[in-house]
């Protein structure tokens, strides 16, 4: 695994702002497919994600729990929880693909959403195709 993804997750756990931010290149591009009004493009804007994060959940932590990289672009997947300060859980699971360069993080592509309790296959398919799958 690349080292800048390790320094990241150590950054993240240990709050420290940053830390975080000095891992992305100043212009760095975050895009977020299937959100793409998300996307964005600086490092100013990972400083204003990143601190919202750390203060409205003090308790985070992430998990890194697979990677796989080429040198200049690095598979991560997540697994993100902690409780947030109106007590409400917060579970995030997910990939990001970063594309690194000169030992920064310069692009990514995070497909990382809220951890869903409650519906199962079957209903997930019904709702995304309109049709329950035969039992």
């Amino acid at each position: 695994m690349a080292e800048v993804i390790n320094q990241l997750v150590e950054a993240m756990n240990a709050h420290d702002l940053d830390a975080v931010v000095q891992l992305f290149h100043r212009d760095y591009q975050s895009e977020q497919p299937a959100h793409p009004a998300r996307e964005f493009g600086s490092s100013a804007q990972v400083r204003a994600n990143w601190e919202a994060m750390f203060e409205g959940i003090p308790n985070f932590r992430a998990e890194l729990v697979r990677s796989a990289d080429d040198g200049r672009t690095c598979w991560t997947e997540w697994h993100w929880w902690g409780t947030r300060t109106d007590s409400q859980p917060f579970d995030m699971r997910g990939v990001a693909i970063f594309e690194l360069q000169d030992g920064l993080i310069v692009g990514g592509r995070l497909y990382v959403e809220p951890v869903e309790r409650g519906s199962n296959i079957e209903q997930a398919v019904e709702m995304q195709s309109g049709l329950r799958p035969a039992d």
